[in-house]
């Protein structure tokens, strides 16, 4: 499997982006799909998943803003980030897992301005 992301960019306090992740090859094996974030100087965290049968799970700094969703076919991945903070400034990545295999895209950098 192979992630693709895209989206990310500066944007002032307040305001709004959509990351995208697009996934290629066994997709049919993908069970759950997800992004992490990191900051720097800060470990990787995890910020939304989603499995195949809809469970969605987000980290406590980014419910209410932040909603993950996922085609059926669990071809693409999108982050939907709202009312973001000069704290949400981190490296992007999405994540899948299927079958003890797990998979990671490149990041994308979202910069939010104070």
């Amino acid at each position: 499997v192979q992630l693709q992301a895209s989206g990310g960019g500066l944007v002032q306090a307040g305001g709004s982006l959509r990351l995208s992740c697009t996934a290629s090859g066994n997709i049919f094996s993908i069970a759950v799909m997800g992004w992490h974030r990191q900051a720097p100087g800060k470990q990787r965290e995890l910020v939304a998943t989603r499995t195949k049968g809809g469970a969605t799970l987000y980290a406590d700094s980014v419910k209410g803003r932040f909603t993950i969703s996922i085609d059926n076919f669990m071809h693409r991945l999108y982050l939907q980030m709202d009312s973001l903070k000069p704290e949400d400034t981190a490296v992007y990545y999405c994540n899948a897992n299927g079958r003890a295999r797990e998979y990671w895209g490149q990041g994308t950098l979202v910069t939010v301005s104070s």
